[in-house]
């Protein structure tokens, strides 16, 4: 069964949005009403228009009516490329023609459509009619039209009522911008359907072909990664993927690392953008925002505390991944400099007295609620330490591709004197894992983070022993669904909170690249398929889950990037794993 089929009616309109590459239009139905959200944050106007999140849908009410006056009621019925609302006026089958501009195949016959839309001010005209606003509308169709009226509800709202006589291949084009210029040219919709079919099918044609129990999650996660890109526009210098159009909207420093993995499977430099777009915005002094959205960044916060805000030091570790798939020499020595600047940042800024690395925001940890941080921050943390290590070693291993030996060997040193150091002031003999300190006394909570050592590759055998035994205890991480972020015995455990204990499925890719890493494969084989197993156990992908039933918990992000990047990349690995191993 191909991609398109296996997506049959997962878009529902209801949890899961119509949207396409690079649009920021979310077309959600409400009842018999039809919606228009915007993936969009308006930082500047939020305290006038309200929290992306919370905001109301740039057009909404969008109701088909009759030739009395009566809404009609419609079935859905979705694929990536089109969906087509069944009326028992006939079938309007919507797809975009752009990311900005939606095209309705309209039935032949005489209706009404009556919607409303957000405007400062509006006018109609003799193809429908065009509203002013903080984004601007137009409404433009190719049926005679016998009523087209507009109406001032409040300020900013207008209700436009739309009275049409429809031939076949008519169609109603609904462009919403920020631009100055609309786009009101009509194509012939069975050609629009069409050019959107063959995108979609061009997409689906490059991804590589996994075992048939992964097929129906895996052509979703594909969906995701598609469907939930970003086109340029101002701060967004780059096509890049947010983690969630619904939940997320901008680019967050770490996701992208992740969403690079998937796709340097299918399109080289969409993957590298990934992380050229974090790069773009580089400060002065090395360090990299933690977000980017269309009209900024997000690099210094108050809340929790006072203090510069970043993600932790990936970057070179994605770029490598990067590299190895794709081989192009070319975007390591681009982006070799500008990521040595961002470890310089780490070790210039943030070293503590110990001579170890420290958090001095707990969002920089990208494990925001965690227990880690309860007692207060800058916190020497183990995970933290050990992504200074791994980007060493990263870089050490791109100096030695780029030609630049004496780099390469400084690298390695630097690495080593790390390692060294985070078992002389953080590894405890008595516990058998590394402590997270707070001003200079061990934070007491148990999280796999204080494990995460173990990817370094380079600790003694008897400490990699007693940090593979912690991990896979069923009493603490290794339960039915695996891996909990705070151990399902420690009284700070909550299942459904973030990072007090819910499974995240980046932080289980990592622990599987470490068990490897120290020759454990079987351990990795088994947090993989487990992984894998987790993520199909719900119909949507989402940011985070119950380690004790699998289920969503109440505040994780739906249709989410870097769960589905990671799904991917397991997928993957799992075929390879299961190809040779046959």
């Amino acid at each position: 069964m191909s991609a398109l089929e296996l997506l049959h009616n997962r878009i529902d309109l209801s949890t899961i949005p119509f949207t396409d590459r690079g649009s920021r239009l979310l077309i959600f139905r409400e009842g018999n009403r039809v919606a228009i959200r915007l993936a969009e944050r308006w930082e500047r106007w939020q305290s006038e228009v309200g929290h992306y999140r919370q905001r109301p849908p740039i057009l909404d009410q969008l109701t088909f009516l009759n030739d009395d006056g009566v809404p009609q009621p419609f079935e859905v019925n979705s694929y990536p490329y089109c969906v087509t609302l069944h009326t028992p006026l006939g079938n309007f089958a919507w797809t975009f023609i752009e990311p900005e501009a939606v095209l309705v195949r309209l039935p032949a016959g005489s209706y009404g459509i009556t919607f409303e839309a957000h405007g400062t001010r509006g006018a109609t005209d003799r193809r429908g009619g065009t509203l002013h606003g903080k984004r601007n509308i137009a409404y433009t169709t190719n049926a005679q039209i016998v009523e087209n009226q507009m109406f001032v509800l409040t300020g900013e709202r207008f209700r436009i009522n739309l009275r049409l006589s429809a031939r076949e291949g008519d169609a109603l084009l609904l462009n919403v911008t920020p631009r100055l210029g609309y786009n009101r040219s009509l194509p012939p919709p069975d050609e629009a359907i069409a050019a959107s079919r063959a995108a979609w099918q061009a997409w689906f044609a490059a991804v590589p072909s996994v075992l048939p129990e992964y097929e129906r999650q895996y052509a979703y996660a594909w969906w995701i990664m598609r469907a939930g890109l970003l086109n340029t526009r101002y701060y967004f210098t780059r096509e890049a993927l947010v983690p969630s159009k619904i939940h997320y909207v901008g680019v967050w420093q770490w996701d992208q690392y992740f969403h690079a993995l998937a796709y340097r499977h299918v399109d080289a430099r969409l993957a590298e953008d990934q992380i050229r777009i974090v790069l773009d915005h580089q400060r002065e002094d090395g360090m990299l925002p933690d977000a980017i959205h269309d009209e900024g960044l997000v690099t210094h916060l108050t809340r929790p505390v006072d203090a510069d805000v970043t993600k932790p030091p990936l970057t070179a570790w994605a770029a490598l991944k990067v590299f190895e798939k794709c081989g192009r020499l070319d975007f390591l020595s681009e982006v070799y400099e500008p990521i040595t600047h961002w470890h310089n940042w780490w070790l210039r800024h943030n070293l503590s007295e110990n001579g170890l690395c420290h958090y001095q925001h707990p969002f920089s940890s990208g494990l925001d609620d965690s227990p880690l941080w309860d007692d207060g921050v800058p916190v020497v943390a183990p995970d933290l330490n050990t992504y200074i290590v791994v980007q060493a070693e990263s870089l050490a291993r791109m100096a030695d591709l780029l030609g630049i030996a004496a780099d390469a060997a400084r690298y390695r040193e630097q690495a080593q004197q790390h390692t060294a150091r985070m078992l002389e002031k953080l590894w405890d003999e008595q516990c058998g894992y590394f402590h997270a300190l707070y001003q200079g006394r061990p934070v007491q909570v148990f999280t796999p983070f204080q494990l995460l050592p173990l990817w370094t590759g380079a600790l003694p055998e008897r400490v990699n022993a007693r940090l593979i035994d912690h991990l896979t205890n069923p009493q603490t991480f290794w339960g039915r669904w695996k891996l909990a972020t705070v151990a399902l015995t420690d009284p700070k455990f909550d299942p459904d909170q973030m990072w007090r204990g819910p499974v995240w499925a980046n932080i289980n890719y990592l622990f599987i690249e470490a068990l490897k890493r120290v020759g454990r494969p079987e351990l990795a084989d088994a947090l993989r398929r487990n992984t894998l197993e987790l993520i199909m156990h719900s119909r949507d992908i989402y940011e985070y889950y119950n380690p004790l039933t699998g289920a969503r918990p109440p505040k994780a992000a739906p249709i989410f990037g870097w769960t589905s990047a990671v799904f991917i990349d397991l997928a993957i690995q799992q075929t390879a794993h299961a190809q040779h191993s046959g």
